[in-house]
C-alpha cells in the first residue's frame, strides 16, 4: 500500500464524518426544538427509552452523535441514568439498522441523494435548506463508503495482507484489539463492519475472525463518547463508561459462544455480508435484552464506581450546570443549553432582591452584605454564558439561530447590569441605612415597597419571555417602565410635601428623603434592566419600538400641564395592584 493509496482512504474517512456531520447539523437545525421534545416525551420508562435510542441513532446516523448528546442530558440532570443507559442500548441497535441498509449495494442511488440535496439546499428555504443537508449528507456517506471499500478491493488478494490477517485468526484477543482501535480511529463502527464484511466476502478473512471483530467494532464505538465527551466531570463519565462496560460485558459472553454462533449465522445465512450484517445486529439486541430488566441496579453500580467528587458535592452557584460544552457542534441544543442557564440568572438576581426585603425588615447589615456577594456570581455565570455562546460557529448558524444568540446575549448583559446596579447603589445604600439605624416612615416606604414588589413579578415575567417570546407579555413589561417613572415622580412630590409641612424635624425629613429619593432612582434602574433583558428584543423584532420617547413638535402644545390632574395621576399609581 503506497502513499496515494493511503491518503485515498483517509479522504474517505474524511468524507465519511463530514456527510455524517451534515445529517447530523441537518436534523438538528430541522427538528431541534422538536427533538428535544421528543426527548422530553419518550423518556418516560426504559422501553420507551430503548425505542427512542433508536429512533435518533437512525436519524442522525451515528450512535457517538446520540452518545454525546445523552451524555450531556444525563450529567446535566436532564433525565435518569437508567433512561439514559436506555436510550444508549436503543442507539446500539439503531446504528446496526444502518449496516443492515448499507450491506445491500445502495450505492447507485448516492449522486442521486446529493442531487436532490442540492436542489433542495440551493432553491428552499429555512427546513427546506436543513433537509437538503441531509440528503447532501447521506449521499456522501454512501459516495465515502463506496470509495473505501473500492480502494480496499485490490488489495484483498494481497499475499501480505492474507498473511497479516491470517496470523492474527489464531489471536482472537489481537483481532479484538485491531477491531477496537480501527474503530476508534474512524469513528465508524459502520464503515468498519462493512470492511470487516469486504474481507469476509473475499476470503481474506473466515467468519468466525469477521465475528470476533465485529464484537471489537463494537466496543471501540463505545470509546469515543468516553473520550471525547466528559472532560473532568465524573457525573459525565457515568454513562458512555457504563455503555462500554456493557459492550464489553456482552462482547465476553458472546465471544465464549463464538464457536457455535459462527456455525448457526453461516448456515442460516449463507450470504456472508447477511451473516455478518444480522450478527452485528442480533448482538446489539442480545445486550440490550441483557441490561434492560437490570438497569436502576446496574446504574446504582455506576454511581458506586463513579462517585462524586467533594468539588462537584459542593455546589458553586456561578459555575455554570447546562453548558455542555460536547454539543456546541448543535446550534440548536447549545442554544437551548445556554437559555436554560441564562434563566439561572433571574434565581441569582431574585436572590440579591430578597437580601434588599429582608435587610428592610430585619434592619442587619450583614444580610445585605451577603447579598451583595452575589453579584460576583452573577458576573461569573453571565461570562460563562457569554463564552459558550459566542462560541458557536457564526457560519453555522441560520438567521434565527443568530437572532437567539443575540437575545441571549441581550438578556445576560442586562441582568448583569440590574445586578450591578443592585450590588453598587440599592444594597449599598440599604447598608448605610441599616448601620445608621434609619427607619423611613411608612409614607416614604410604601412607594418603595411597591417598587420592589413590581421588580420581583417583573423579573419571572422575563424569565417567561425569554422562552416564549409572546408580543403581549412583552409590550405588558415595557409599559411598567411608564409605572415606575410614575411612582419616582410620586416619591420626590412626598419629598416635597414633607419639606413644605417639616418644621421642626427639616434635618430629618432632607436625610430620609434623600434616602428615599436615591432608593426610588436605583430602583427604577434596576427595573429599566430587567424590562430590556427582554422584552425591547422580542419587541423590537415585531417592530413595535419608537425610535424616540419624544413627543412631535406640533403635539407638545397639547400637553396638559394641569398640575391638580398631575397629583391625581399620582394618586393613583399608589392605587395600583
Amino acid at each position: 500500500m503506497n502513499f496515494v493509496t493511503v491518503i485515498d482512504l483517509a479522504g474517505s474517512v474524511a468524507l465519511l464524518l463530514w456527510g455524517v456531520h451534515m445529517v447530523q447539523t441537518g436534523v438538528q437545525r430541522a427538528f431541534g426544538a422538536r427533538l428535544n421534545h421528543f426527548l422530553s416525551t419518550m423518556l418516560r420508562n426504559r422501553f420507551q427509552s430503548f425505542i427512542a435510542g433508536a429512533g435518533i441513532t437512525a436519524i442522525l446516523q451515528s450512535s457517538t452523535a446520540t452518545g454525546l448528546m445523552i451524555t450531556g442530558f444525563a450529567a446535566n440532570g436532564v433525565i435518569g441514568l437508567p433512561s439514559a443507559l436506555a436510550v444508549m442500548l436503543g442507539a446500539n441497535v439503531g446504528t446496526t439498522l444502518i449496516v443492515q441498509l448499507l450491506s445491500f449495494d445502495v450505492s447507485r442511488i448516492a449522486p442521486l441523494f446529493v442531487l436532490v440535496g442540492v436542489i433542495m439546499f440551493r432553491r428552499g428555504l429555512n427546513h427546506i435548506r436543513d433537509f437538503g443537508r441531509v440528503f447532501i449528507g447521506l449521499g456522501l456517506i454512501l459516495i465515502s463508503l463506496h470509495q473505501f471499500l473500492v480502494i480496499l478491493h485490490p488489495y484483498t488478494n494481497q499475499p501480505a495482507l492474507r498473511t497479516v490477517l491470517g496470523n492474527i485468526t489464531d489471536m482472537p484477543f489481537i483481532t479484538i484489539l485491531l477491531s477496537m482501535i480501527l474503530t476508534w480511529i474512524m469513528h465508524s463502527s459502520v464503515a468498519v463492519v462493512l470492511l470487516i464484511a469486504s474481507f469476509a466476502s473475499h476470503n481474506v478473512i473466515p467468519a468466525e475472525t469477521a465475528f470476533i471483530m465485529v464484537l471489537g467494532a463494537n466496543i471501540g464505538t463505545a470509546l469515543n463518547p468516553v473520550i471525547e465527551g466528559t472532560g473532568k466531570n465524573v457525573i459525565a463519565k457515568r454513562l458512555p463508561m457504563g455503555n462500554l462496560i456493557n459492550r464489553v460485558i456482552g462482547a465476553a459472553i458472546v465471544f465464549i459462544f463464538i464457536h457455535p454462533l459462527t456455525h448457526w449465522f453461516t448456515y442460516y445465512y449463507p450470504d456472508i455480508n447477511r451473516s455478518i450484517a444480522n450478527f452485528h445486529t442480533l448482538f446489539n439486541i442480545a445486550t440490550a435484552l441483557l441490561f434492560l430488566p437490570f438497569l436502576t441496579p446496574y446504574a446504582n453500580l455506576i454511581k458506586k464506581i463513579f462517585p462524586r467528587t467533594k468539588e462537584e458535592t459542593v455546589q458553586d452557584p456561578s459555575k455554570p450546570v447546562y453548558l455542555d460544552k460536547s454539543v456546541i457542534q448543535s446550534p440548536i441544543l447549545a442554544l437551548g443549553n445556554a437559555t436554560r442557564e441564562s434563566l439561572r440568572l433571574c434565581d441569582i438576581l431574585e436572590k440579591m432582591l430578597n437580601g434588599v426585603d429582608d435587610s428592610f425588615k430585619n434592619q442587619t447589615p450583614q444580610i445585605a452584605s451577603a447579598a451583595r456577594r452575589f453579584d460576583n456570581t452573577l458576573d461569573k455565570l453571565t461570562n460563562s454564558i457569554q463564552s459558550y455562546v459566542t462560541g458557536l460557529d457564526p457560519e453555522a448558524l441560520n438567521q434565527n439561530e443568530l437572532n437567539q444568540v443575540e437575545k441571549i446575549l441581550t438578556f445576560c448583559t442586562q441582568i448583569a447590569n440590574a445586578g450591578d446596579v443592585l450590588d453598587r447603589n440599592v444594597l449599598s445604600t440599604v447598608q448605610k441605612m441599616v448601620k445608621q439605624r434609619i427607619i423611613l416612615p411608612k409614607p416614604m416606604m410604601d412607594p418603595l415597597q411597591k417598587m420592589m414588589r413590581r421588580i420581583h413579578k417583573n423579573l419571572h415575567t422575563t424569565a417567561t419571555l425569554l422562552i416564549n417570546e409572546d408580543e403581549n407579555i412583552a409590550r405588558k413589561l415595557a409599559e411598567e417602565k411608564d409605572i415606575f417613572r410614575e411612582i419616582e415622580s410620586k416619591v420626590i412630590a412626598i419629598y416635597y410635601e414633607n419639606l413644605r409641612q417639616s418644621t421642626d424635624d427639616k434635618k430629618n425629613q432632607i436625610q430620609y428623603g434623600s434616602f428615599m429619593i436615591e432608593l426610588a432612582r436605583d430602583l427604577k434602574r434596576t427595573n429599566t434592566h430587567v424590562v430590556a433583558s427582554a422584552a425591547y428584543p422580542v419587541l423590537d423584532q415585531n417592530g413595535m419600538l419608537l425610535p424616540s420617547r419624544l413627543q412631535p413638535e406640533e403635539d407638545t402644545e397639547n400637553y396638559d400641564n394641569d398640575p391638580i390632574k398631575i397629583l391625581q395621576r399620582e394618586d393613583n399609581i399608589l392605587t395600583r395592584d
